[in-house]
């Protein structure tokens, strides 16, 4: 087991565990098992949407065009260089891949950009509104997300993609109107808590206003140690996702499994 270096996870769960929690993973399998763990939470726009992950070379892994994310593999996932043209893959790449390599430039401290259409941030999203918080697991994310309100179509081109990146600015997510949404992370941890962050609170948000309304949280610092997993990941639970898509399908992690993989899922 790795050493583990953050002193909240000594403190409160210092025990090592009877076994891995994980197998180690390359960045294609953390890639795959991403794009099924939000799948499976509401980001199912049949084949809409994109995951980027920047690699210390200059290039992109990304997930191809042509597959739902519920269906592909780690041998599916396909490498851009930065201008966005396949250097790896058997599949093609999105031609909105504009928009994510227009946050990367602008953001070097950020590894992961999500694009996708889910089910209940497409309904703020339509709505032009900024879903409140309700509940603590709504607010694991400090701040709002950033409202783009200047949807001019696909995000195909260069400019398009440029002012909806410039939109971001320095925010952790953002809500396009009429179109979906955007949430970038400076891992894939981090990127999972944050999306499945966000979509868990438009559905929460949705479902009150559906009853009447209620009482959002009004003061932010009984959400101090909530948000303190946005910086960490909250403890666990990329692994226990990641354990539940491995036993629903192996197969996510490719045919062509390495021992340790193969050894974690004869356990």
């Amino acid at each position: 087991m790795p050493v583990r270096s953050n002193p909240i996870l000594e403190k409160l769960a210092p025990l090592p565990g009877r076994y891995p929690l994980l197998p180690d993973l390359s960045p294609q399998q953390e890639l795959a098992l991403l794009c099924r763990m939000l799948h499976r939470e509401g980001y199912d726009d049949h084949i809409a949407g994109h995951i980027t992950v920047a690699q210390s070379d200059g290039s992109f892994l990304v997930n191809p065009w042509e597959l739902a994310w519920d269906e592909l593999t780690a041998a599916d996932i396909i490498r851009v260089n930065a201008e966005g043209r396949v250097i790896e893959g058997s599949w093609n790449v999105t031609p909105a891949i504009g928009l994510h390599l227009a946050v990367h430039r602008n953001r070097h401290d950020l590894k992961v950009a999500i694009h996708n259409h889910p089910r209940f941030g497409s309904i703020w999203s339509a709505a032009g509104r900024i879903p409140p918080v309700y509940d603590q697991t709504a607010g694991q994310v400090e701040g709002d997300p950033v409202l783009y309100d200047e949807y001019a179509g696909t995000v195909d081109g260069l400019s398009e993609a440029e002012a909806a990146a410039a939109s971001l600015g320095d925010a952790k997510w953002a809500i396009l109107r009429n179109h979906g949404v955007f949430i970038v992370a400076k891992d894939i941890r981090q990127a999972h808590l944050r999306a499945i962050t966000l979509e868990h609170r438009c559905r929460l948000a949705w479902q009150v206003e559906a009853l009447g309304g209620g009482q959002p949280v009004s003061d932010p610092e009984t959400l101090k140690v909530a948000q303190m997993s946005d910086d960490i990941g909250f403890p666990f639970l990329w692994e226990a996702m990641a354990r539940r898509e491995i036993r629903h399908d192996p197969a996510v992690l490719d045919d062509d499994l390495h021992d340790g993989v193969r050894q974690f899922m004869e356990r």
